[in-house]
């Protein structure tokens, strides 16, 4: 055997053996998984007749763009849908979703958020911060949330007296920057069924981010009129540079292509400029990505769960998305973490993250992503508020095999700080 380049204290490593002694059942139901997702994507791949043709760049208005159509129906083959808008020219799952808020919803429309507060760089497309960007308040669109109860889940007795009169509902899958539990395929086609009862009329909506090919189904086969996410997340595979997509209804996805480009000219135009062919091979990849992102994660929970810190989800629980939260309960562990997933990344691992005021957050944030695409979630990466509980948000990993190695990077720099003790 090869000598290994990377130095770990030695409990640490036999802190390893025993967690993946542990976890292997975890493993195979991921394994199954993936193998159901696999066959999902291969079937609509052969379904659409993808071909050589299809990577053909366009420029300019991108009429007649026959790859980025095709693209389209893939995605909404795979999610059992009627249409789809995935463009490189998304920003970030948030601009998707922006774009689905405001292409559906119109002035005096109420917006009620099922899952509480959403994510903190939603909060200004909204209106809850942040004044003169124009946001949805100020466009005259109202805002109500059902409160999560105390044990983190959707109150669903309050969202049954809420869900009447609102123009669209809500729902974050993952899990943010919560201890909560992200939710499952089951827990959204429960909380479609009670606003549909109350509701027929009203628009679902998911954020998907982090959730895609998780489980063998998606939110729009269990009651979801619209999902939305990033392709630099678990969809994009680890190749598409950039993008997002939005999911689901025609009648729905027409008003979102025409906020996306202008009204009249809808999907009709857009230039694929190349990016084409990642985005499908990176599709194609997906399932076997966002399996090896899980395997990391459980991996993750069940390291940091023997050094005595509570993770969340366990190791053990079935997964609903790739972010695997650790809390860490300390603003030096943290930090020690983050650099230490940086310092175990193929980019930049000699670069030393630190805390910043980054835009769209309402607190300090530090973010270790040493990826190929920068910011890329469903590569290696741990990031996190400088807030109490101080608990580290990890996910991604392309490979199961380097992601073991950048967790155990984390474990090693705490332990050299002397902020770790895996022998306690």
């Amino acid at each position: 055997m090869l000598p290994s380049l990377f130095t770990f204290d030695r409990t640490i490593l036999q802190a390893a053996e025993a967690a993946e002694a542990k976890i292997r059942p975890a493993f195979a139901q991921i394994e199954a998984r993936c193998q159901q997702t696999s066959e999902k994507v291969l079937a609509a791949f052969i379904a659409e007749g993808i071909g050589e043709s299809h990577f053909t760049p366009s420029t300019g208005y991108g009429y007649d763009d026959r790859g980025r159509d095709a693209l389209d129906r893939l995605y909404a083959r795979i999610f059992r849908c009627e249409d789809a808008l995935v463009r490189h020219t998304f920003v970030s799952g948030t601009h998707a979703l922006a774009t689905a808020l405001f292409g559906v919803l119109r002035p005096g429309d109420r917006m009620l958020s099922v899952t509480g507060r959403p994510y903190d760089t939603l909060e200004e497309t909204i209106g809850l911060r942040g004044e003169g960007s124009g946001s949805l308040r100020e466009f005259g669109i109202l805002y109500d949330e059902v409160p999560l109860t105390g044990d983190g889940k959707v109150d669903l007795p309050l969202l049954e007296r809420k869900a009447a009169g609102c123009r669209m509902a809500y729902i974050q899958r993952s899990r943010g920057y919560s201890l909560r539990d992200s939710l499952s395929i089951e827990d959204i086609r429960t909380i479609c069924g009670v606003i549909r009862a109350q509701n027929p009329q009203a628009v679902i909506l998911v954020d998907n981010c982090y959730g895609e090919f998780v489980e063998t189904l998606e939110p729009t086969e269990v009651g979801a009129d619209l999902i939305a996410g990033s392709l630099i997340k678990n969809p994009g595979g680890g190749l598409a540079r950039s993008g997002g997509y939005i999911a689901g209804r025609a009648d729905l996805i027409a008003p979102c292509s025409c906020r996306l480009s202008a009204p009249g000219m809808g999907k009709e135009v857009g230039a694929s400029l190349g990016e084409t062919r990642t985005m499908m091979q990176g599709l194609f990849l997906a399932p076997h990505v966002v399996s090896q992102a899980l395997k990391t994660a459980v991996f993750a929970a069940a390291l940091f769960e023997s050094f005595g810190y509570a993770v969340y989800p366990r190791w053990d629980t079935p997964r609903t998305d790739i972010i695997q939260a650790v809390a860490l309960g300390g603003r030096e562990r943290l930090i020690a973490f983050c650099q230490g997933i940086q310092s175990g990344s193929p980019i930049d691992a000699l670069a030393l993250p630190e805390p910043w005021d980054m835009p769209g957050y309402d607190s300090e944030v530090i973010m270790a992503a040493g990826a190929f695409t920068l910011g890329a979630s469903i590569e290696l990466s741990a990031d996190a508020p400088l807030r109490e509980p101080y608990a580290v948000y990890f996910q991604g990993g392309l490979t199961y095999e380097t992601g073991r190695l950048g967790v155990l990077s984390a474990a090693q720099r705490m332990f050299s700080q002397g902020i770790l003790d895996p022998a306690d």
